[in-house]
């Protein structure tokens, strides 16, 4: 395989949108790679060599060489692989730009879903999350407006960073007692252009699905 070639592994799990945005950006670029699936409640000696500060996944082994955390991986490919299709643009601003959505749905979406699924259901901090979810998510669907993506008229950087959270909202809006096709209608219309395409939808998993993952996280990892 190609990705045996260029010596592409990715550590790796099913569920995970930070994981999932590597896989969808592999896929955009045409690299093909080998996935190696974690086991994140017993981290085997691989993950815990090539990640030994956070121990977490994604990495990226690129001739045995690890690149961690989601963001920086994307923005590695397009460095190492220039010939392939660039995720990000080449204006800087533009760049700037993606980067700094991506980075929204990372400390936004992603700390406020966390709360949500992880504080003690009822308790001040975790109702406080739901309507803090809305306005995030009403910020993303501001941001894109009456485009056709994050990144204007075809799909981009700050398309494929985001566009794995999608598969939460379900989850997101059970715990915190809203639906998102009601506050953010345009935000799921564009998350289900995104669907259409081969690289997210041969990356991401049905709702119900992460669902069923967040009532094993609540369990295990919750607060009682």
């Amino acid at each position: 395989m190609a990705g045996e070639k260029q010596g592409l592994q990715l550590l790796d799990f099913w569920v995970s949108p930070f994981a999932q945005r590597c896989r969808i950006a592999l896929a955009e670029k045409g690299l093909a790679y080998e996935s190696l699936e974690q086991d994140l409640a017993n981290k085997g000696a691989l993950l815990l060599r090539s990640n030994p500060i956070h121990k977490k996944v994604p990495v990226l082994l690129h001739g045995g060489r690890p690149i961690c955390e989601s963001l920086v991986i994307l923005q590695y490919l397009d460095d190492a692989f220039p010939d392939a299709p660039a995720l990000l643009p080449s204006d800087p601003h533009a760049r700037a730009h993606a980067r700094f959505w991506a980075d929204f749905a990372e400390k936004k979406v992603f700390d406020c879903g966390t709360r949500l699924w992880k504080l003690r259901a009822g308790s001040e901090p975790q109702v406080r999350a739901g309507p803090e979810m809305v306005e995030a998510l009403r910020t993303l669907e501001a941001e894109l407006g009456d485009k056709e993506y994050l990144a204007g008229d075809a799909f981009g950087f700050a398309d494929l960073a985001v566009v794995p959270f999608a598969a939460w909202f379900v989850g997101y809006g059970r715990l915190g007692e809203f639906r998102a096709e009601e506050v953010c209608p345009r935000l799921v219309a564009w998350a289900e252009r995104c669907g259409e395409r081969e690289s997210v939808a041969g990356n991401m998993y049905p709702p119900e699905k992460v669902w069923e993952f967040i009532g094993y996280l609540k369990d295990k990892y919750g607060d009682k």
